[in-house]
């Protein structure tokens, strides 16, 4: 389990605490210096490094040619980095290695949030979360690179996470809704359609 300071102190602040130590257990490592190579879909067994200096060293041998992997969050080694050499040691520090991760992986919820239709029903979380985790594993979410893709912005927080008294009557209403509904988000808008010419015909 990550140490609740290192979460406060380097992750994110898009995320809450309990959603980075559920993308670290999901798709991280315990071990800082960890490095997963990956080249044409398998694994590469490498020596386990002991040291930055190790770690980085396998990094830079196989980086351009394989998928490499590194640190706390197996963040994507060589994202947005065009030689090897400019590969900096940051990638195997604990703290900036959280910091990088998480950023990045806050971005890939917003892009699967996004394609979801931003949902107001926090029920569907742990789904987005789901795909989110695959996308940070093949690095491709919908045919498109997550890591290279822009950033659509918006919330990546579920709703119910703190939600005041107000707030939760509103979820719980959404929640109550969503139990009578077909889960196909069309439905809900035929839903708002069939309102409107209601109010149509009253007007008449």
């Amino acid at each position: 389990m990550l140490d609740a300071a290192l979460i406060k102190e380097c992750s994110d602040p898009s995320l809450k605490p309990a959603i980075v130590e559920q993308f670290v257990a999901a798709a991280g490592s315990a071990d800082p210096l960890a490095v997963t190579v990956k080249m044409s879909g398998r694994l590469i067994l490498v020596p386990k490094a002991i040291s930055a200096d190790e770690a980085m060293a396998i990094v830079r041998q196989y980086a351009g040619r394989a998928v490499v992997r590194v640190g706390l969050t197996q963040y994507p080694a060589g994202v947005g980095v065009k030689e090897p050499a400019d590969l900096k040691p940051v990638l195997v520090d604990a703290c900036e290695n959280l910091r990088s991760g998480t950023a990045m992986f806050a971005k890939v919820l917003r892009i699967v949030t996004k394609w979801y239709g931003n949902p107001a029903n926090d029920d569907v979380f742990p789904q987005i979360f789901e795909d989110a985790v695959y996308a940070w594993k093949t690095g491709e979410f919908e045919g498109a690179s997550v890591f290279q893709a822009p950033d659509p912005g918006g919330s990546v927080t579920p709703y119910r996470a703190s939600p005041s008294d107000e707030d939760e009557a509103k979820s719980d209403s959404h929640v109550d809704h969503a139990n009578t509904e077909s889960p196909e988000k069309s439905h809900g808008v035929g839903s708002a359609e069939m309102r409107i010419d209601l109010s149509r015909i009253g007007g008449k």
